[in-house]
């Protein structure tokens, strides 16, 4: 919902008043084989071939929403150097169709000169990429630096899937704090240069539940495991079993106090991810299997927003399109049930999106091995036919779209599109963020450019 009202001249800055209907292009780049073979979502499914037939694609579905990052591993060559090429040409696309990018910095992988999340100097030079890329595309306004953290630290360094390949509770620790402090590092780098700035954190909600009386200690370590990536990235203390457990594995007193003095959740949106597998059932032995759906995005959705008190956006879920051809159909309309219901319940919910674009691969598999196999759970197929679902997401944003407005006049995204960046209102605004911010970081002198 737009609003096209002057004011002496000045253009009004555009309001999408409620929601953001999204969806995103799939830009995994985790290693996998002992660092042998790098995992590029964005190669396997043709976007490098075809990004402007996928960027036309949201016309096509009237989505402005977009999920989507340069790749980390092709642009950051090393400290201050900078392939942009790929970078220029899609975002001034973006830009030129005043397409809202939520840009994802990081996604699963870093380039093979870092390493890995073990490694200590990542946060540091990850700020220097956020930056940088902040200066050069400044009309950029919303950021998700670090993908789903949790779950990137879990497959590293916990399950011995990708990247560092480890199974060890220190490892997770590790890069668990690394990618926390290099998200928190690179959102006030961003601010420097785009003080309006907003964070959509896109994580994963999980829950995990008993099996039997004798799992329910495991159960409860699993429940405030779950919480640690959104709890350090918004400054939010841990319980005492927590506590005990970052220590323990090499966190240390002033590590965790720097996520307890640098919280910038004023900026932010909780976005969370829901897949059918995001429910765990956990064994006597603490061992953990699928549990499938059984409280839903509704009930996890707010036991997240019930501990951090932020607006929430449904950033990623999707569903096989399945033998019977509506498995997918089923899937959104379930989805967006439960988003419904979030709202109704009074939780702040901003947005939905369906992830992704097009169809993946192997992630079935959670690209462990390179199978090929296609995963049919994109809007589009991968020669860009349109599925059932994108037809059914097509139609439910048709119906939705001018609803949801119209039922709150209170709660706005303060969304301003590429096209309304130099306007005077806009400049203003962000020169008030800028003075404010340079209060602020008067008293972080750790964090001062």
């Amino acid at each position: 919902m737009r609003d096209h009202s002057r004011n002496d001249g000045d253009r009004q800055p555009t309001r999408v008043t409620l929601f953001l209907f999204a969806t995103g292009i799939e830009n995994s780049y985790p290693m996998i084989q002992n660092g042998r073979v790098r995992r590029d979502q964005m190669e396997e499914c043709g976007h490098y071939r075809q990004w402007q037939r996928d960027f036309e694609l949201l016309g096509d579905l009237n989505i402005r929403f977009l999920r989507y990052g340069p790749p980390l591993h092709k642009t950051f060559l090393g400290p201050g150097r900078y392939d942009w090429e790929f970078a220029d040409l899609t975002f001034a696309w973006l830009k030129e169709r005043d397409v809202v990018p939520i840009v994802d910095l990081c996604h699963f992988g870093v380039p093979d000169w870092i390493g890995d999340f073990q490694n200590p100097d990542f946060p540091t030079l990850f700020a220097e990429y956020a930056r940088a890329f902040a200066h050069r595309f400044p009309w950029v306004q919303f950021y998700t630096p670090v993908n789903e953290m949790f779950i990137c630290a879990q497959f590293s360094a916990a399950f011995g899937w990708w990247n560092e390949q480890l199974k060890t509770d220190r490892a997770f620790v590790t890069a668990l704090k690394h990618m926390a402090k290099a998200n928190v590092l690179a959102m006030y780098a961003i601010l420097e240069e785009r003080p309006d700035a907003i964070f959509i954190q896109s994580e994963s909600t999980e829950y995990f539940h008993a099996d039997n009386p004798k799992a329910i200690k495991s159960a409860e370590f699993y429940n405030a495991r779950r919480f640690l990536s959104l709890d350090l990235n918004y400054g939010y203390p841990v319980n005492s079993h927590m506590h005990e457990y970052l220590l323990d594995n090499g966190m240390t007193r002033e590590e965790y106090h720097f996520f307890l003095d640098n919280t910038l959740r004023h900026h932010c949106i909780m976005g969370n991810d829901f897949y059918h597998s995001n429910e765990h059932r956990v064994r006597a032995d603490g061992g953990i299997r699928p549990a499938g759906e059984v409280f839903g995005y509704d009930e996890i959705t707010r036991q997240y927003h019930d501990r951090y008190g932020l607006p929430v956006m449904h950033t990623e879920t999707n569903f096989d399109q399945g033998h019977e051809g509506d498995e997918a159909v089923d899937w959104l309309w379930k989805q967006w049930a439960n988003v419904l219901r979030v709202r109704n319940n009074r939780v702040p919910i901003v947005g939905f999106t369906w992830y992704s674009l097009t169809d993946q691969i192997d992630w079935d598999i959670a690209l462990r091995e390179q199978r090929g196999r296609v995963n049919p759970r994109g809007l589009y197929d991968l020669d860009r036919n349109i599925r059932p679902v994108g037809e059914a997401f097509k139609k439910l944003l048709s119906q939705w779209r001018e609803v949801l407005p119209t039922q709150s006049v209170c709660l706005f995204v303060p969304v301003m599109l590429p096209s309304e960046y130099d306007e005077p209102v806009a400049a203003r605004r962000r020169e008030g963020w800028r003075r404010y911010l340079r209060h602020e970081l008067k008293t972080k002198p750790e964090l001062r450019s």
